[in-house]
């Protein structure tokens, strides 16, 4: 077996306000969005419609968003959820102590940023929905 890529699928409670944390506070941009009809593939959120998936992507790291009755329909081993169902997605970036000082301006209350002693910089924060996100950077 070769594998090709990883690409997390997130269940949400709203994908409108889950996209708009990654784009906003994260810088993620929105790749295709699928509205309930399920009857086409859309570009942009429009403000009328409901969303039971998302793709976002920041340069190499994508995520998948999807509604929680629409994930438990489709994964249907999500339904009785064990230790395996919690998870932290931990990133390696650039720039680190800047991204930092940047989420200081925002509502948002990161972990203390510290070097842990497998030579990392990172700290943790949650998302809209709870998700922990990791952000690490190698030091010298």
């Amino acid at each position: 077996m070769k594998v090709n890529k990883l690409t997390p699928n997130l269940e949400v409670t709203d994908i409108k306000e889950t996209v708009e944390f990654y784009q906003t506070i994260l810088g993620f941009s929105l790749i295709m969005a699928v509205s309930e009809a399920q009857n086409e593939i859309e570009q942009t959120l429009n403000s009328e419609k409901q969303y039971v998936y998302a793709l976002v992507r920041k340069d190499d790291v994508e995520l998948m968003f999807q509604r929680t009755d629409s994930f438990k329909q489709d994964v249907t081993l999500s339904k009785h959820p064990s230790i395996g169902a919690s998870v932290s997605f931990y990133m390696e970036i650039d720039g680190i102590d800047n991204f930092y000082k940047q989420l200081q301006d925002k509502d948002i209350k990161p972990t203390e940023l510290k070097t842990a002693w497998y030579g990392m910089r990172e700290f943790y924060i949650k998302d809209s929905n709870g998700y922990i996100l990791g952000f690490a950077e190698k030091t010298a």
